[in-house]
């Protein structure tokens, strides 16, 4: 028997002010890890970090697009979204520019 694991795309806030966008099954794992040094490069040098806003994907193939899609977006585009609570749909992100 299989289980599904969810994925998250979830969005930091840097202490520089910056956003990091990653993908995870724990968010809130990631946030410690982060804070601790230990998430990523680029906010181990940005500590601390705090959740601006996550979304729930059924698969890790989902997150990952939607990920790409959302890096792609300027910094305003971002915010807009995170504002929004902007969705996502069958991992396509839904696009309100």
């Amino acid at each position: 028997m299989s289980t599904c694991q969810a994925w998250y795309l979830y969005v930091v806030e840097c202490a520089d002010g910056t956003l990091y966008t990653g993908i995870s099954t724990d968010v809130a794992r990631r946030i410690v890890e982060h804070n601790a040094g230990r998430g990523a490069r680029y906010t181990a040098a940005r500590r601390p970090v705090s959740l601006r806003a996550a979304w729930r994907f059924s698969d890790r193939l989902s997150a990952m697009q939607a990920e790409h899609l959302f890096k792609r977006r300027g910094r305003r585009a971002k915010e807009r979204a995170i504002a929004a609570r902007e969705g996502f749909r069958d991992g396509i992100w839904q696009a309100r520019l």
